[in-house]
């Protein structure tokens, strides 16, 4: 009887060790975020640089959600409001220089091409717009 009594302790021994060491190799591994989105952009590199505010849609041809974002983003396009989208294979150079890494993503810059809200993934139209019309009063108080 204590010969099992010990072979049970010595196997919840090895288990608690093993479930220690799980533990620790997984605090040793790194975390991999992905969606990297600018703080800042240079007004030049994108359509209508003297407008006050941009909109930039990151996408790819090959991305289903990317037309989705397309029909929210393109009605902004006004006097105002510049458009832009950089589809990854038409402009590789700028989904590179801005570290873009998940499409689609939106910006939206302020006429010194800080970016002043920004969506991973299609966002909602009511979000967008509505963001965009309170970025725009907040110029005007």
């Amino acid at each position: 009887m204590l010969r099992l009594a010990l072979v049970l302790v010595l196997i919840l021994a090895a288990f608690g060790v093993a479930a220690l060491a799980s533990r620790r190799k997984d605090q040793g591994t790194p975390v991999t975020t992905r969606g990297n989105l600018p703080t800042h952009v240079r007004r030049s590199d994108f359509v209508r640089p003297d407008a006050a505010w941009l909109v930039v849609l990151f996408s790819s041809a090959t991305c289903a959600s990317c037309a989705e974002a397309r029909k929210i983003v393109e009605p902004l396009d006004s006097a105002e409001v510049a458009v832009a989208e950089v589809e990854f294979a038409a402009h590789r150079s700028l989904h590179e220089r801005y570290d873009i890494d998940a499409v689609p993503s939106v910006i939206v810059c302020d006429g010194s091409g800080a970016v002043r809200a920004s969506f991973l993934g299609p966002p909602k139209a009511a979000d967008l717009w509505s963001t965009l019309a309170e970025l725009r009063d907040q110029e005007i108080d």
